[in-house]
Protein backbone atom coordinates (compact mmCIF):
# COMPACT_ATOMS: atom_id res chain seq x y z
CA UNK A 1 0.00 0.00 0.00
CA UNK A 2 1.22 3.49 -0.85
CA UNK A 3 -0.30 6.70 0.46
CA UNK A 4 -0.58 9.88 -1.57
CA UNK A 5 0.51 12.00 1.40
CA UNK A 6 0.25 12.22 5.18
CA UNK A 7 -3.23 13.74 4.98
CA UNK A 8 -4.55 10.70 3.12
CA UNK A 9 -2.84 8.37 5.61
CA UNK A 10 -4.46 10.24 8.51
CA UNK A 11 -7.93 10.02 6.99
CA UNK A 12 -7.45 6.29 6.38
CA UNK A 13 -6.40 5.78 10.01
CA UNK A 14 -9.40 7.81 11.20
CA UNK A 15 -11.76 5.40 9.42
CA UNK A 16 -10.26 2.50 11.39
CA UNK A 17 -10.68 4.50 14.61
CA UNK A 18 -14.24 5.66 13.90
CA UNK A 19 -15.53 3.82 16.98
CA UNK A 20 -13.86 6.56 19.06
CA UNK A 21 -15.57 9.46 17.29
CA UNK A 22 -17.13 12.00 19.63
CA UNK A 23 -16.07 10.15 22.80
CA UNK A 24 -15.21 12.75 25.47
CA UNK A 25 -12.30 10.77 26.93
CA UNK A 26 -10.24 10.51 23.70
CA UNK A 27 -6.97 12.42 23.21
CA UNK A 28 -4.74 12.22 20.13
CA UNK A 29 -0.99 12.52 20.72
CA UNK A 30 1.13 13.01 17.60
CA UNK A 31 4.88 12.53 17.28
CA UNK A 32 6.40 15.58 15.53
CA UNK A 33 6.91 16.61 13.01
CA UNK A 34 5.34 14.50 10.26
CA UNK A 35 3.14 12.63 12.71
CA UNK A 36 1.29 15.86 13.52
CA UNK A 37 -0.03 16.08 9.96
CA UNK A 38 -1.41 12.54 10.28
CA UNK A 39 -2.60 13.19 13.84
CA UNK A 40 -4.47 16.33 12.80
CA UNK A 41 -6.62 14.34 10.37
CA UNK A 42 -7.29 11.71 13.04
CA UNK A 43 -8.15 14.28 15.71
CA UNK A 44 -10.43 16.22 13.36
CA UNK A 45 -12.36 13.09 12.36
CA UNK A 46 -12.66 11.87 15.96
CA UNK A 47 -13.57 15.36 17.29
CA UNK A 48 -10.74 14.93 19.80
CA UNK A 49 -8.08 17.31 21.15
CA UNK A 50 -4.59 17.07 19.67
CA UNK A 51 -1.25 17.44 21.42
CA UNK A 52 2.36 16.53 20.66
CA UNK A 53 4.43 13.82 22.28
CA UNK A 54 8.12 14.27 21.60
CA UNK A 55 10.64 11.46 21.83
CA UNK A 56 14.22 12.03 20.70
CA UNK A 57 16.59 9.24 19.84
CA UNK A 58 20.05 9.01 21.38
CA UNK A 59 22.36 8.68 18.40
CA UNK A 60 25.56 6.66 18.37
CA UNK A 61 28.95 8.39 18.04
CA UNK A 62 29.79 9.01 14.36
CA UNK A 63 26.36 7.69 13.33
CA UNK A 64 23.54 9.88 14.67
CA UNK A 65 20.91 7.83 12.82
CA UNK A 66 21.76 4.68 14.80
CA UNK A 67 19.53 4.81 17.90
CA UNK A 68 21.13 3.56 21.11
CA UNK A 69 18.03 4.59 23.02
CA UNK A 70 15.66 7.50 23.39
CA UNK A 71 14.53 10.30 25.67
CA UNK A 72 10.77 10.81 26.08
CA UNK A 73 8.73 13.97 26.69
CA UNK A 74 8.67 13.39 30.44
CA UNK A 75 12.47 13.10 30.57
CA UNK A 76 12.47 9.30 30.83
CA UNK A 77 15.50 7.60 29.28
CA UNK A 78 15.48 4.21 27.59
CA UNK A 79 18.81 2.66 26.62
CA UNK A 80 19.83 -0.33 24.50
CA UNK A 81 22.51 -1.51 26.90
CA UNK A 82 23.61 -4.35 24.64
CA UNK A 83 24.25 -2.00 21.70
CA UNK A 84 25.96 0.57 23.95
CA UNK A 85 28.30 -2.10 25.29
CA UNK A 86 29.01 -3.44 21.80
CA UNK A 87 29.90 0.04 20.53
CA UNK A 88 31.98 0.84 23.60
CA UNK A 89 30.17 4.12 24.23
CA UNK A 90 31.40 6.05 27.25
CA UNK A 91 29.18 7.14 30.14
CA UNK A 92 30.33 10.73 29.52
CA UNK A 93 29.07 10.65 25.92
CA UNK A 94 25.74 9.21 27.00
CA UNK A 95 25.26 11.80 29.74
CA UNK A 96 25.94 14.70 27.37
CA UNK A 97 23.73 13.28 24.60
CA UNK A 98 20.82 12.64 27.00
CA UNK A 99 21.03 16.19 28.35
CA UNK A 100 21.20 17.61 24.81
CA UNK A 101 18.06 15.73 23.80
CA UNK A 102 16.22 16.78 26.97
CA UNK A 103 16.99 20.41 26.16
CA UNK A 104 15.81 19.94 22.57
CA UNK A 105 12.53 18.39 23.78
CA UNK A 106 11.95 21.32 26.14
CA UNK A 107 12.71 23.80 23.34
CA UNK A 108 10.31 22.12 20.92
CA UNK A 109 7.51 21.78 23.48
CA UNK A 110 7.76 25.48 24.26
CA UNK A 111 7.75 26.34 20.55
CA UNK A 112 4.83 24.07 19.68
CA UNK A 113 2.62 24.70 22.70
CA UNK A 114 3.56 28.22 23.72
CA UNK A 115 1.84 28.94 27.02
CA UNK A 116 -0.78 26.22 26.57
CA UNK A 117 -0.39 23.48 29.22
CA UNK A 118 -0.19 19.83 28.17
CA UNK A 119 -3.46 17.94 28.04
CA UNK A 120 -4.22 15.99 31.22
CA UNK A 121 -4.13 12.31 30.23
CA UNK A 122 -5.61 10.90 33.45
CA UNK A 123 -8.24 8.25 32.61
CA UNK A 124 -8.06 9.17 28.92
CA UNK A 125 -8.08 6.90 25.90
CA UNK A 126 -4.86 8.03 24.23
CA UNK A 127 -4.27 7.52 20.51
CA UNK A 128 -0.53 7.78 19.76
CA UNK A 129 0.03 8.66 16.10
CA UNK A 130 3.03 8.88 13.79
CA UNK A 131 3.45 8.91 10.00
CA UNK A 132 5.16 5.52 10.12
CA UNK A 133 7.54 3.44 12.21
CA UNK A 134 10.82 1.97 10.97
CA UNK A 135 12.81 0.46 13.86
CA UNK A 136 10.33 1.17 16.65
CA UNK A 137 12.98 2.45 19.10
CA UNK A 138 11.53 5.93 19.69
CA UNK A 139 7.95 4.66 19.50
CA UNK A 140 8.69 2.11 22.21
CA UNK A 141 10.22 4.83 24.38
CA UNK A 142 7.05 6.90 23.95
CA UNK A 143 4.87 3.94 24.89
CA UNK A 144 6.91 3.11 28.00
CA UNK A 145 6.79 6.72 29.18
CA UNK A 146 3.05 7.02 28.57
CA UNK A 147 2.47 3.77 30.44
CA UNK A 148 3.63 5.53 33.62
CA UNK A 149 0.53 7.71 33.47
CA UNK A 150 -2.93 6.54 34.63
CA UNK A 151 -4.43 6.13 31.14
CA UNK A 152 -7.69 4.34 30.50
CA UNK A 153 -6.32 2.90 27.24
CA UNK A 154 -3.31 3.34 24.97
CA UNK A 155 -3.85 2.90 21.24
CA UNK A 156 -1.03 3.05 18.69
CA UNK A 157 -2.14 4.23 15.24
CA UNK A 158 0.36 4.21 12.36
CA UNK A 159 -0.02 4.00 8.57
CA UNK A 160 2.98 1.76 7.84
CA UNK A 161 5.65 -0.32 9.60
CA UNK A 162 7.57 -3.59 9.11
CA UNK A 163 5.60 -6.66 10.28
CA UNK A 164 8.13 -7.71 12.96
CA UNK A 165 8.22 -4.21 14.45
CA UNK A 166 4.41 -4.03 14.58
CA UNK A 167 4.28 -7.45 16.23
CA UNK A 168 6.59 -6.23 19.01
CA UNK A 169 4.80 -2.90 19.48
CA UNK A 170 1.40 -4.61 19.59
CA UNK A 171 2.44 -6.37 22.80
CA UNK A 172 3.09 -3.02 24.50
CA UNK A 173 -0.25 -1.28 23.86
CA UNK A 174 -3.92 -2.03 24.44
CA UNK A 175 -4.73 -1.77 20.76
CA UNK A 176 -2.64 -1.27 17.61
CA UNK A 177 -3.93 -0.04 14.25
CA UNK A 178 -1.43 -0.35 11.41
CA UNK A 179 -2.73 -0.01 7.85
CA UNK A 180 0.19 -1.59 6.00
CA UNK A 181 3.01 -3.98 6.97
CA UNK A 182 5.07 -4.34 3.79
CA UNK A 183 8.03 -6.66 3.43
CA UNK A 184 10.72 -5.86 2.49
CA UNK A 185 10.64 -2.50 4.29
CA UNK A 186 13.06 0.22 3.18
CA UNK A 187 12.04 3.49 4.80
CA UNK A 188 8.79 5.15 5.84
CA UNK A 189 9.05 7.72 3.03
CA UNK A 190 9.14 4.97 0.39
CA UNK A 191 5.44 4.29 1.05
CA UNK A 192 4.31 7.86 0.33
CA UNK A 193 4.11 9.58 -3.04
CA UNK A 194 4.65 12.90 -1.27
CA UNK A 195 6.81 12.83 1.85
CA UNK A 196 8.07 16.37 2.18
CA UNK A 197 9.56 17.94 5.30
CA UNK A 198 7.03 19.24 7.85
CA UNK A 199 8.00 22.63 9.29
CA UNK A 200 7.69 23.79 12.88
CA UNK A 201 5.28 26.47 11.63
CA UNK A 202 2.98 23.81 10.17
CA UNK A 203 3.04 21.85 13.43
CA UNK A 204 2.07 24.97 15.40
CA UNK A 205 -0.70 25.83 12.93
CA UNK A 206 -2.20 22.32 13.01
CA UNK A 207 -2.15 22.14 16.81
CA UNK A 208 -3.96 25.47 17.08
CA UNK A 209 -6.46 24.56 14.37
CA UNK A 210 -7.27 21.17 15.90
CA UNK A 211 -7.90 22.54 19.34
CA UNK A 212 -9.92 25.52 18.08
CA UNK A 213 -12.15 23.04 16.25
CA UNK A 214 -12.63 21.00 19.44
CA UNK A 215 -13.47 24.12 21.45
CA UNK A 216 -15.90 25.38 18.78
CA UNK A 217 -17.57 21.99 18.60
CA UNK A 218 -17.90 21.76 22.37
CA UNK A 219 -19.48 25.22 22.62
CA UNK A 220 -21.89 24.38 19.82
CA UNK A 221 -23.22 21.25 21.46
Amino acid sequence: MQFRDRQEAGRALAKELAFLRGKPDVVVLAIPRGGVVVGYEVAKALEAPLDVYITRKIGAPYNAELAMGAVASDGSVFLDQELIKRLGVSADYLEKEIERQRQEIARRLQRYRGNRPPIDLTDKRVVLVDDGVATGATTLASIHALRKQPLAELILAIPVSPPDVVANLRKEVDRCVCLSTPEPFWAVGAFYLVFDQTSDEEVIHLLRAANQEVETGASGR
